[in-house]
């Protein structure tokens, strides 16, 4: 059964922001991760002033529950408006899970990025469904995390 997770988008604040949190809940980031440090997309460069921002920060604050968060950037940066600024994010057991639960709640919604493999190893995919609520969809192939380095 996939579980659900919170995943909030900040405007160049995340990491202020997740270092509250810490010192809030306690606990380890098990990863935080800048856009500077992405892989080079053909087409795509990060500005300088994007670089430092984080792409992805993970703080677990229970056993069942992980705050997640991003910093938003380049064209997306335009959409950024406070208190509409988070997504729920769900990680999904299988990508046939994963597929199934993006293709029900996206049904007449808009998709921002189709499920695809990723950089980081992970089938990922994100909308907003018809309601206005924004969505993310996870599955962690244990194979590809596997190979990781």
């Amino acid at each position: 059964m996939a579980t659900v997770n919170v995943y909030l988008t900040f405007n160049g604040n995340c990491r202020e922001a997740f270092d509250f949190y810490k010192s809030v809940f306690g606990g380890e980031y098990p990863y935080i991760g800048t856009f500077g440090e992405m892989p080079p997309v053909e087409g795509k460069e990060t500005s300088e002033e994007d670089k430092n921002k984080i792409m992805h920060v993970s703080l677990p604050i229970s056993k069942e529950t992980i705050l997640m968060g991003s910093d938003t950037a380049g064209e997306w940066a335009s959409r950024f408006k406070p208190g509409n600024n988070y997504s729920i994010s769900i990680n999904a057991e299988s990508r046939e899970e994963a597929d199934k639960l993006f293709n029900g709640l996206s049904a007449g919604g808009q998709v921002t990025m189709p499920m695809e493999n990723t950089f980081w190893g992970a089938y990922f995919g994100m909308f907003t469904d018809k309601f206005g609520i924004n969505w993310m969809v996870n599955y962690d192939d244990p194979a590809k995390m596997q190979q990781q380095p």
